[in-house]
This record gives structure tokens, sequence and C-alpha cells, in this order.
């Protein structure tokens, strides 16, 4: 058997993505140092198995090509979820989401994290 464990991005700033994806629903779990002297954060969504592991490297500039790289989360209700995002001061794509997604288009969003880092948000059932 083989099992998916995590996903590791670089970040500039590790108070800021932290705080954004404490904001996204993350929780902080572990912090600590890698033999190489980075500064690593894992953050874990309750009930799975997942965790996204955010990497500070002091001598790395983070440039993150568009649209090459994302995460995507699953909620209940996207509606509810991204108006909650916007009440914390995250701007939700694509313009006028609330119009579409009542109008009966796809419910997808987007978010975008410190450095640029796209997060997809879905409404799974």
């Amino acid at each position: 058997m083989i099992k998916f464990l995590h996903t590791r991005i670089r970040v500039s700033n590790p108070a800021a993505s932290i705080e954004f994806y404490e904001k996204v629903g993350f929780k902080l779990g572990q912090q600590k140092k890698s033999p190489q002297g980075n500064e690593l954060a894992f953050m874990h969504l309750p009930s799975n198995d997942h965790f996204l592991e955010l990497t500070y490297s002091p001598d790395y500039k983070v440039a993150v090509p568009e649209d090459l790289m994302h995460t995507c989360v699953g909620v209940l209700n996207i509606i509810n979820y991204c108006g909650d995002l916007e009440e914390q001061g995250i701007e939700i794509w694509p313009d006028g989401w609330r119009e579409k997604f009542s109008s009966g288009e796809r419910k997808m969003a987007f978010i975008t994290d410190p450095d640029g880092y796209e997060v997809e948000i879905l409404e799974i059932d």
C-alpha cells in the first residue's frame, strides 16, 4: 500500500503564510528547523491525513510561476465558506462569485496566498 502524506511549499514570510492558511481552516501543528536550517511549519486540516508543510529558507527567493502549482480544499457550502473568507479580508475570485454560484454555474473559486500560490475551493457533497 502507498499513501500520500504531505505537500511542501516554500514561503517567504512564515507568519503571514501561517495566518493565511489558518483563515482557510488549517491548524498549525509542529514548527521546527530542518537539519539544513529551514524553518518548517506543519499545517493540518481536521480529519485529514494529508498535511501542508510550509518551508522558509532564508537564502531562497520564492517565485511561483502562474498556474503551475496549487492546492485544493473541499467544503460543504462554498457560498458560506467564501463569505467567511471574504469577511477576513481574503479576496475570492472569480469576480461576482456569489451571483455565478447562485445561477447554477460550477461552484469553483480561488484565493491566493501571500506568496502567490493559488488555493482552489470546490463544493463537495
